[in-house]
């Protein structure tokens, strides 16, 4: 592998100093070195970068061409972000020791204080060193320890949460981009389709190409990035954490506010007296009200409509059409179509019928003529109201992207020489894992399964290195004994205040100013933490 672009000038920032590596054999060009952050072992020229573009060769040093992000939480939560980079020579333990110290809460991050992540880290490769960042803290008398790194995820998917009722594909079916499969669809929830996006299969068990473009999208999605997929049978989207999906080009809008049978029970003491009769279309559960149990507790007169579907429980119906982007997630467009007839002897000419949508974005109101025909007629204004109320009381529709990657092999091997003693820690809650600073959700049973949201990670937190596979932020954070316990590195254990000078433990010289650290600023920090400055 030999390398990949020219760097184009560095950053504004002193980037990461590495060791130098050594030429494997000496058919290496000697203006060439190796870098062996990943397996790929890019062979890089002078003034280019690797494959991934996160390590450069410049002056035939090794360095990393991505900041370190640092977070802290200022004190004042409306107080303006300050960057530090550039600031006075003051070591971050005497400013906060200026402050009133605050008493310890329990909370293994040092929300108060400066919280070096994962991202702009480095890795582990070749898997036996210990992580870059070894990070010592103390907190109202509790000596703490983060170990920082970023991981090399091949065994890493998105979870794709895509709040509509719009029919996406049938579960099951493939979810591409750029034409290879990099996924599928998966069960629906409530008010929710959901997308499966990336994994070891797709990444190393396809083609060279639908490896490339599934560490392509998750890196995307990861960053919270757009990405326009098509799924097999089903729709097109573009989809973007915290923004709302694009289905077949048309922005979505809300979520329902349940299912036909909820929003009859929430809203039927609104509509009743105002209504004879109501029918809230959905592909799952459509709604009668005069049949359903919150209709018969309000003593209303039967009023005789013959349904499509399969009938569940009292007006309750499945199957009324099949799924689609109309009427409540179905193919319905014209509403009239579900409605097999009327029992003449228990309906009545003047029966007023309500029928709308999960959402109230569809909605209609029929009269019964002398002939118990359905006769469109305009809305009465009170009626108008509650469905108003149901789109009221509708979220707005949203893309939710989780991470969910397995932390194993050479992530723990930088935490300890016996990982399973990490992974013990862990389960019984000695040590907090975050990713790039944000809260991370750990899986019951075995392994280090890891779940985040990356709207709640700092921007640009995710890579990828052309193994192919996905590069991660991850922190684990515990007290210093617990890891002198599990067997942790403790000779590469360094102060905050030397991290902030040197950089990595395996950095060649530190940089003349600490311009190689990231400070968040603006917006960008991660909603977890809250406002920070690094």
């Amino acid at each position: 592998m030999t390398e990949h672009t020219k760097t184009d000038g560095l950053p504004e920032f002193e980037p990461q100093v590495f060791e130098r590596a050594k030429p494997r054999s000496d058919r290496m060009a000697g203006n060439k070195i190796e870098c062996n952050a990943c397996p790929v072992l890019c062979q890089i020229t002078e003034g280019r970068s690797g494959a991934c573009d996160r390590y450069a060769n410049v002056d035939g040093t090794l360095v990393r061409v991505d900041p370190v992000i640092l977070l802290r939480r200022t004190i004042d939560s409306d107080a303006a972000v300050v960057p530090f980079a550039g600031r006075p020579s003051v070591s971050i333990d005497e400013e906060a020791s200026s402050a009133a110290p605050a008493a310890w809460n329990g909370d293994l991050l040092h929300a108060n204080e400066t919280f070096v992540t994962g991202v702009g880290s480095s890795t582990t490769y070749p898997d036996y060193k210990p992580a870059p960042f070894i990070v010592s803290s103390r907190a109202e008398g509790v000596d703490m320890v983060t170990v920082v790194t970023e991981g090399i995820f091949s065994y890493c998917s998105f979870k794709v949460k895509i709040d509509t009722d719009r029919y996406l594909g049938p579960e099951q079916a493939n979810v591409r981009y750029k034409g290879e499969v990099i996924g599928h669809v998966t069960t629906a929830e409530y008010g929710s389709q959901m997308l499966s996006l990336g994994g070891v299969h797709h990444l190393t068990g396809g083609s060279k190409k639908e490896g490339r473009v599934t560490a392509e999208i998750m890196q995307l999605l990861g960053n919270k990035q757009a990405a326009e997929v098509t799924i097999d049978g089903g729709a097109q989207l573009v989809i973007q954490a915290g923004r709302a999906p694009i289905v077949n080009g048309v922005e979505e809008q809300r979520m329902r506010v349940g299912c036909g049978s909820a929003t009859i029970g929430i809203f039927a003491k609104q509509l009743f007296g105002k209504v004879d009769e109501v029918i809230v279309v959905d592909d799952h559960i459509t709604g009668v009200l005069t049949e359903h149990q919150a209709g018969r507790c309000l003593d209303m007169r039967p009023a005789g409509i013959k349904i499509r579907g399969r009938k569940s429980t009292p007006g309750r119906y499945f199957q009324v059409a099949n799924p689609g982007t109309g009427w409540g997630g179905t193919d319905i467009v014209d509403p009239a179509s579900i409605i097999e007839g009327w029992d003449s002897s228990v309906a009545w000419p003047g029966l007023r019928l309500l029928m709308t949508s999960t959402t109230g974005e569809h909605s209609v109101w029929f009269v019964l003529d002398e002939n118990l025909q359905m006769v469109e007629q305009t809305m009465p204004d009170e009626v108008r109201r509650v469905v108003e109320r149901i789109g009221e009381n509708c979220e707005p529709s949203l893309t939710t992207v989780l991470f969910l990657g397995g932390a194993g092999g050479s992530l723990r091997a930088g935490v300890t020489e016996n990982p399973i003693l990490l992974t013990q820690s862990i389960k019984k809650s000695l040590v907090n894992v975050t990713c790039g600073g944000a809260p991370a959700y750990v899986w019951p049973g075995g392994g280090i399964t890891v779940m985040t949201d990356v709207m709640r990670m700092p921007d640009n937190s995710f890579g990828t290195v052309p193994t192919p596979a996905i590069v991660a932020p991850i922190e684990f954070t515990m007290r210093l004994d617990e890891y002198q316990a599990l067997g942790g590195h403790m000779e590469y254990v360094r102060p905050l205040s030397a991290v902030l000078e040197t950089g990595a433990w395996h950095n060649e010289g530190a940089p003349a100013s600490r311009k190689w650290i990231k400070p968040i600023s603006g917006n960008n920090w991660p909603a977890a933490v809250g406002p920070m400055l690094g």
